[in-house]
C-alpha cells in the first residue's frame, strides 16, 4: 500500500511514521481545541472582543520566542525539543480542562494558559520543520511534505472540528480539552520512540552565542530575496486576514446563522477536505518548475477566498470559501516548505524555520487586537471583504520584487545546496 501512492512512501522509514503518528494525533487534539476554545470564549462574552483576547495572548509568547526556539532546534536533538514542548502543552490543556469542568474559567485565565501554550508552540514548529529532512531522503521531500499538509487539514479541520463538536454537544467543553491533552500524550510517546538524531554535523556546539546564532541565520536570509521577500508577505497578509477569518467566521456561525458548533466544525471540515486533495494531487505531481511563481499564485487566490467568508449568507457557501482558501493554501505550503529543505544547509534550517515563522506570525498579534474594534467600526462581514480583497493584492505584489524568480528553476539535485546558499558567504 505504501508503495502503491506517492504520498505514502515516506511512511517506509520507521522514524518518519512515528513522527506521523504522533503528529497526526496532536493535530487532531489542535482541532478539537480550536472548536473547544472559540465556543468556551463566546459562552464566557458573546463578542468578537473575547477570542480577539484569546488569540492575542496565545500568539504574542509564540512570536516573542520563535528565535530562541530556531536556535535550541540547531544546538540539540530536535526530536527532545518536540518532547518538552507537547509536554508542556498536554500539561496546559489539562489545566484548562480541569478548571472548566470545575466552572473556574474565566476569560483572563484562559488567555494565561493559551500564553504558555503559544510559548510551548514557539519552539515546536522550528525543530519539527527541522526534523524531516532527517528522516526521510531528499527524493521523498515533496511526497512527506505533502503527507503533513493532507494529515494536518485531515486533522485540523476535519476530524478534529467534527469530534470537539460532538464532544462539545454531548458533554461540554471540559472534555473536549481533557480530549486534547490526551492527543499531546500520544505525541510525546511516539516522539520518544524515534532515534536519537543529535544535532547537525555542521552545527554549532556551543561555541558561539545564541545572539550569534541568531545573527548568523539572519544575514543567510537577508541575502536571498526569495527568503525574506516570502516572509514579508505572509507578515503583511497574516495581519490583514488571519486575525479576521479565525474571530470572525464562528462569530457569523453563531450569530449570523445562528448555528451551532457542528456547523463550525462542518466549515472547517470542508476545508479540511480541499486541503487533503490539494495534497494528494501535488504528491502526484513533479515539483514545479517555476515554484515561486506558483506558490505566490495559489497563495493569492487562496487570500482571495477570504472575501468569500464575508460574502457567504449560507452553510455552503462558507464552506465552498473554506474549501478553495484551505486547499490553495496547501498547495502552496508544500512547495515553499520543500524549497527551504532543498536549498539551505542542515544546520542553519531550525533558524531559517524559526524567522519563517517569527517575520511571517510577528504581527498576528496584532491581527487579533484589531479584528474587534474593526468590526465593530465597519461590520464583520464587511472586515472579512476587505481581509481578503486587500490581502490578495498585496500577496500577488512581492512575487514582482526584483530577484524574487532568480532560482527558477530549482535545480533537482540537494548536492547543489551549498553552492546555493554558501555557509562562507556568511563570514563576508
Amino acid at each position: 500500500m505504501m508503495g502503491s501512492l506517492p504520498i505514502l512512501k515516506p511512511l517506509g522509514g520507521r522514524d518518519f511514521r512515528l513522527l506521523w503518528i504522533g503528529t497526526s494525533a496532536s493535530l487532531a487534539g489542535d482541532g478539537i481545541f480550536i472548536v473547544a476554545l472559540a465556543w468556551e470564549a463566546y459562552s464566557l462574552k458573546n463578542s468578537p472582543v473575547a477570542l480577539a483576547v484569546v488569540g492575542f495572548a496565545m500568539t504574542l509568547p509564540q512570536v516573542l520566542f520563535l528565535l530562541l526556539g530556531g536556535v535550541i532546534g540547531d544546538r540539540v536533538d530536535r526530536r527532545l525539543v518536540l518532547v518538552a514542548a507537547d509536554t508542556i502543552r498536554a500539561a496546559t490543556l489539562a489545566a484548562i480542562a480541569g478548571l472548566a469542568a470545575a466552572g473556574m474559567l474565566s476569560l483572563g485565565t484562559i488567555a494565561a494558559l493559551v500564553a504558555v501554550y503559544g510559548l510551548a508552540t514557539a519552539f515546536y514548529g522550528p525543530a519539527f520543520d527541522a526534523l524531516v529532512p532527517h528522516l526521510v531522503s531528499d527524493e521523498l521531500l515533496t511526497q512527506a511534505n505533502s503527507l503533513d499538509q493532507m494529515v494536518r487539514p485531515m486533522a485540523v479541520r476535519l476530524a478534529g472540528p467534527a469530534l470537539g463538536g460532538a464532544i462539545i454537544a454531548i458533554a461540554g467543553t471540559a472534555p473536549a480539552f481533557a480530549a486534547d491533552a490526551a492527543t499531546f500524550t500520544v505525541s510525546v510517546v511516539c516522539t520518544l520512540l524515534i532515534r536519537p538524531i543529535g544535532q547537525p554535523s555542521d552545527a554549532s556546539s556551543g561555541a558561539t552565542s545564541v545572539l550569534q546564532d541568531c545573527r548568523a541565520g539572519f544575514d543567510l536570509i537577508r541575502r536571498h530575496v526569495w527568503l525574506w521577500g516570502t516572509f514579508l508577505s505572509a507578515t503583511f497578509a497574516y495581519l490583514l486576514f488571519v486575525g479576521p477569518s479565525e474571530v470572525l467566521l464562528p462569530y457569523i456561525v453563531k450569530n449570523d446563522l445562528h448555528a451551532s458548533a457542528g456547523t463550525l466544525g462542518v466549515v472547517l471540515a470542508v476545508g479540511g477536505i480541499g486541503a487533503i486533495a490539494a495534497a494528494i494531487g501535488m504528491s502526484h505531481r513533479q515539483f514545479p518548475r517555476r515554484h515561486m511563481t506558483f506558490i505566490y499564485a495559489t497563495w493569492t487566490v487562496a487570500t482571495l477566498a477570504v472575501a468569500g467568508y464575508g460574502i457567504a449568507t449560507h452553510e455552503w457557501e462558507l464552506a465552498a470559501a473554506s474549501f478553495i482558501f484551505n486547499g490553495l493554501e496547501a498547495a502552496g505550503t508544500i512547495i515553499w516548505i520543500t524549497t527551504k529543505q532543498r536549498l539551505i544547509p542542515a544546520s542553519y534550517l531550525g533558524r531559517v524555520s524559526s524567522f519563517d515563522w517569527f517575520i511571517s506570525i510577528g504581527l498576528l498579534p496584532l491581527s487579533y487586537l484589531l479584528t474587534a474594534p474593526v468590526a465593530a467600526a465597519i461590520g464583520a462581514r464587511s472586515t472579512l471583504i476587505g481581509a481578503g480583497l486587500v490581502g490578495a493584492v498585496i500577496t500577488a505584489a512581492f512575487l514582482f520584487l526584483p530577484g524574487m524568480r532568480e532560482l527558477e528553476p530549482l535545480p533537482e539535485s540537494s548536492a547543489v545546496m551549498n553552492r546555493l546558499v554558501p555557509i562562507a558567504a556568511l563570514d563576508a
